[in-house]
Parts: C-alpha cells; sequence; structure tokens
C-alpha cells in the first residue's frame, strides 16, 4: 500500500487526511513558526493548592529546556523573594529556552525583571469590561495610562515586550481597539496577547479577535486561554489557525480554576495535526508530566490526553494483537511517539483473543480452547466482582488454577 501526506508517518502516526485537504488548509493563516510560552512556574502554580519551591521551579524548566520549549514563564518576581531567586537562578541556567517574567504595569516589576536576567516580560493589565466596571473601576484610558510609560521602560531596558490585556475576551471592541491603537502609537511592544482568562470564547471568536488585534497593530499576536469550557487546547489552536505565531501553556493542563492550555497536548497537536516540525522532543513529555504531577500533588487522568496511563490500552477482545504489532490500526499516534508502550489488560470486557495475548506474555502456547474460555469466563467474573481490571498477579492465579484443574482432570 503507497500512503502518503504529513498525515501519516511510519511508526509515528496515521491521523486524518482531511487536516491536510486543500479546501481545509485554505481556511488557514497559519504562521510559518508557532513557538510555545509556558506558564507552569507561574500560572500553574496558581492552581489552588499548589506550591513549588526554587529547586522544584529549577527542575522543571530544566525538563522543558531538554523538550525544546520555546519561551519558560519562570515566575512573577514581585510575589515574592522565593520567586524572585527562582527566576534569577533559573536565568542563570543559560538553559536553551528564553526565560520570561510576569509583570504588572508598574515599573518596579520591570526593575525586578531585569534584576532576574530574563529575556522578557508579559505586561499584565486589565481590559474586560467586567474587570473595568466591577473591579478596578477604570476607563480604557486609564489602562493606556498606567502601561504606556512601563513599556517604554522595559523597552529602554532591553526586554521583550509582551502587552497582556487580560480579560480580553470579555472587552468591549471598542476599548480593545482604542487601547491598541494607542498603544502601538505611544509605545509600540513587541507583540500582543489575546486572553480568554474566563475561557469563555468559542475556537471561532478567538480567531475573529486574532485578526482583529493583528489588523490594529501590525504585531504579532499571542493566545494565552483557560480551560473552563474544556476548550483551551481548541481555542489556542483556533488562535494558530488565524496567524497568532505564539501559544501560552502549562504541564499537564495546571492553572487557576480548570487550568490552562496543556502543553503537552499543544505541542503533539502542532507536531502531529498541523504538520510543524516543531523540534520538540516529544519521548520526554511523559518524564515532564509525572514531574509536575509530583511536584504539585495532583495526579493525572488515566484517561487524559497525550499523558493518561490508559491511553493505548486496550480491554475489549477484538484487535488486541495489534496493540502491539501495528499500534497504528489501533491508535492515532504509536506510542512510542510519547515515550509510550501498548498494554492488553483483562476485564468484564475482555475475550479470547485477549486471554491468547497474556498466555503468550507468560509464555505458554496454545493450550486449547476449552481452558482459554475458561480462564476467559473466571477473568470476567472477576471483572464484574471488583469493578475493575485484574492485575498481572490475579490473572497468573486464576491461569494456575484452571491450568491445573485441567491436568488433573486429565
Amino acid at each position: 500500500m503507497e500512503i502518503t501526506g504529513k498525515y501519516y508517518r511510519e511508526n509515528q502516526w496515521w491521523v486524518s487526511p482531511y487536516n491536510f485537504a486543500p479546501e481545509v488548509r485554505a481556511k488557514f493563516d497559519l504562521p510559518e513558526r508557532v513557538s510555545i510560552h509556558d506558564a507552569t512556574l507561574r500560572d500553574g502554580e496558581q492552581t489552588p493548592g499548589v506550591v513549588m519551591n526554587v529547586a522544584d521551579k529549577i527542575a522543571i524548566a530544566e525538563k522543558m529546556a531538554e523538550i525544546g520549549v520555546d519561551r519558560i514563564e519562570a515566575g512573577m518576581p514581585a510575589v515574592s523573594e522565593q520567586d524572585f531567586d527562582a527566576i534569577k537562578q533559573i536565568s542563570r541556567l543559560g538553559l536553551r529556552s528564553r526565560i520570561y517574567t510576569f509583570a504588572r504595569a508598574i515599573n518596579a516589576d520591570i526593575d525586578k525583571a531585569i534584576e532576574c536576567g530574563c529575556h522578557g516580560v508579559i505586561i499584565e493589565v486589565p481590559i474586560g469590561y467586567p474587570k473595568l466596571v466591577y473591579q478596578f473601576k477604570w476607563t480604557w484610558e486609564d489602562v493606556l495610562r498606567k502601561s504606556v510609560p512601563v513599556i517604554q521602560h522595559a523597552k529602554s531596558r532591553g526586554l521583550h515586550v509582551v502587552y497582556f490585556p487580560y480579560d480580553t475576551t470579555r472587552a468591549r471592541e471598542e476599548d480593545l481597539k482604542n487601547l491598541l491603537a494607542r498603544i502601538v502609537q505611544d509605545s509600540e511592544p513587541d507583540a500582543v496577547g489575546v486572553v480568554d482568562t474566563m475561557g469563555c470564547a468559542l475556537p471561532e471568536a478567538i480567531k475573529h479577535m486574532v485578526r482583529l488585534v493583528k489588523s490594529w497593530t501590525k504585531l504579532p499576536v499571542e493566545v494565552h486561554t483557560h480551560n473552563d469550557f474544556g476548550m483551551a487546547v481548541a481555542t489556542e489552536l483556533a488562535g494558530v489557525e488565524a496567524g497568532a505565531e505564539v501559544v501560552h501553556s502549562c504541564s499537564n493542563g495546571l492553572g487557576e480554576r480548570t487550568g490552562n492550555a496543556a502543553l503537552e497536548e499543544l505541542i503533539v497537536a502542532l507536531h502531529v495535526l498541523y504538520g510543524y516540525q516543531t523540534g520538540y522532543d516529544l519521548g520526554k513529555l511523559p518524564e515532564l508530566g509525572e514531574l509536575v504531577s509530583r511536584i504539585s500533588n495532583l495526579p493525572i487522568a488515566v484517561n487524559k490526553p497525550i499523558l493518561g496511563a490508559r491511553n493505548f490500552t486496550r480491554e475489549s477482545g477484538i484487535g488486541v494483537d495489534l496493540v502491539v504489532k501495528e499500534p497504528l490500526a489501533m491508535f492515532g499516534t504509536h506510542p512510542a511517539l510519547t515515550g509510550r508502550r501498548g498494554e492488553v489488560v483483562l476485564g468484564k470486557k475482555s475475550g479470547k483473543a485477549s486471554i491468547t495475548y497474556n498466555l503468550e506474555q507468560m509464555g505458554i502456547a496454545d493450550p486449547g480452547d476449552e481452558i482459554v474460555s475458561e480462564i476467559l469466563r473466571r477473568v470476567k467474573e472477576e471483572g464484574i466482582r471488583k469493578r475493575g481490571l485484574l492485575d498481572q498477579d490475579e490473572f497468573r492465579e486464576i491461569v494456575e488454577s484452571v491450568m491445573g484443574a485441567a491436568v488433573a482432570k486429565a
């Protein structure tokens, strides 16, 4: 069989060819390159109950750099001396990733970023109408007055500046347009963020906003979304389709409330579904996931995309041999692409093929249909009784019992 196109790569992935259909791609304004800005060390730590010390943050930053994450937001130095120290130490490591800090529109925050030795800064200001009306009692003109001198100060000190008007997706269009027009006129930053702080925008809305902001500013656009409606990754990818050059993430989808766009999901989607030659080391994503899970004390859901423990498992009997022999017949990506392996598990939904496969793993070949059928009956019975999967010890006990009975009967 001849297989062509970016949708297939031998022993790596086999996804939908319609992703690359000319009629589909014609709707995209994909940038030549997409960078990832990861905020795990700041936004991820804002997950309620999560606390990271300096050593934790250094370990995570080093692992992200190994993977090839483009930018690491190492924290907000104004939060505490410990955060300041962590950012400073990470900046001194000489990692391949560029190091950023998060700052309010206050010159003192910029000075701390400079003292930390970072490459760039994310300058946050509110623009969402509910924020302006109920929380800050500001107008867009107030935001402008507070922003311009701080952007100018950061630029004068050689920092790469991302202007981050948060809650962008709930801003009045006239407020946002007026603000950005004046920002570009008076203190041009290097990039502007479209920020879905409440995770409440549709993918098409993010596309629309990215195009608007690009048309107003002529600057690179970055997208930062939250996952309140379960669409953070989808909305950021929609932003890419509209030309956004940078997407923001958190490892394991950490972040306030329901979290941010998951780093690992963005990386694999960009690489596999969009065809970007990212250069990221996908095989190390599980290592990062486990590290962040341990530090945050938040387990990874077994069915979580990319990192879930059961992503490449099969319980039902049909086609179980393909899980190992031809994984791309059963999954969109080969388990090995992200450092995983296929697994045939045993429980209520198992079939004879599952039993035969697991017997072969124990070195038992062709024990006869009667024995296989009896083992299957007991496996199903145990799976129902415990309302879950059998482990290898439980399976071995059943096998020894059935085969011992067969020998005694003979």
